[in-house]
């Protein structure tokens, strides 16, 4: 490949392209040919779950659902240090991808109890439709997640039914599980191996002059 056909600055790349930088201490730009800025701006992120919480669509909106279909969708979320979502189940499975360190409690039906997984960068997780879980945030900076999700944005009243949403529609079975999960309180903590590990991935970022 000859150097005239590489990209070297924003100038340059194709119009419509977006270039998405995500660093190892949380941070996120959107670079496109009017330069480089912050991804995070009001209008770029929505409420996400719960306050403090954070999403950006990139496939399908918050609007979506079976009557208003994408048939996924697709987002970036950011969760705050050491937080936790409040346990939710989807109407949809989903797929959520961690870029950093995470917790994901899980209610296990086959043993009838609440279980923790704990993900590490670069890890990958599918939960099924309805089965209630809960993602944290187990480091001292944001955390990013992408998440996709089969055919519900965050509008929908089955995007993220909570216990107290379950009682309501007298989903017994479901508060049950649910309140098991909110009882356990979530894995908000990274071993020492993984704080040297991010360490090091923050000093790589800046030597491949990522942000």
């Amino acid at each position: 490949m000859d150097d005239d056909d590489v990209v070297k600055d924003e100038a340059e790349l194709p119009t419509g392209v977006e270039v998405y930088r995500f660093g190892a201490a949380g941070d996120r730009t959107v670079t496109d040919r009017a330069g480089t800025r912050p991804l995070g701006a009001d209008e770029d992120l929505l409420r996400f779950i719960d306050d403090g919480q954070l999403a950006h669509y990139f496939v399908g909106d918050a609007r979506t659902s079976p009557e208003r279909p994408s048939n996924a969708t697709y987002k970036l979320g950011v969760v705050a240090p050491h937080s936790a979502f409040t346990p939710h189940a989807h109407g949809g499975e989903h797929f959520v991808l961690s870029l950093g360190h995470a917790s994901c409690g899980l209610f296990d039906e086959r043993r009838d109890t609440a279980v923790d997984l704990r993900l590490t960068p670069g890890t990958m997780v599918r939960i099924p439709a309805m089965m209630p879980h809960s993602f944290g945030n187990r480091a001292t900076t944001p955390l990013l997640i992408l998440a996709a999700n089969t055919g519900f944005g965050i509008d929908h009243e089955d995007y993220a039914i909570t216990a107290a949403e379950a009682d309501r529609r007298g989903a017994v079975e479901l508060t049950k599980a649910l309140l098991a999960l909110e009882e356990r309180a979530p894995d908000l903590t990274t071993t020492w191996r993984e704080r040297v590990a991010s360490r090091l991935r923050r000093l790589a970022s800046r030597v491949d002059g990522s942000p």
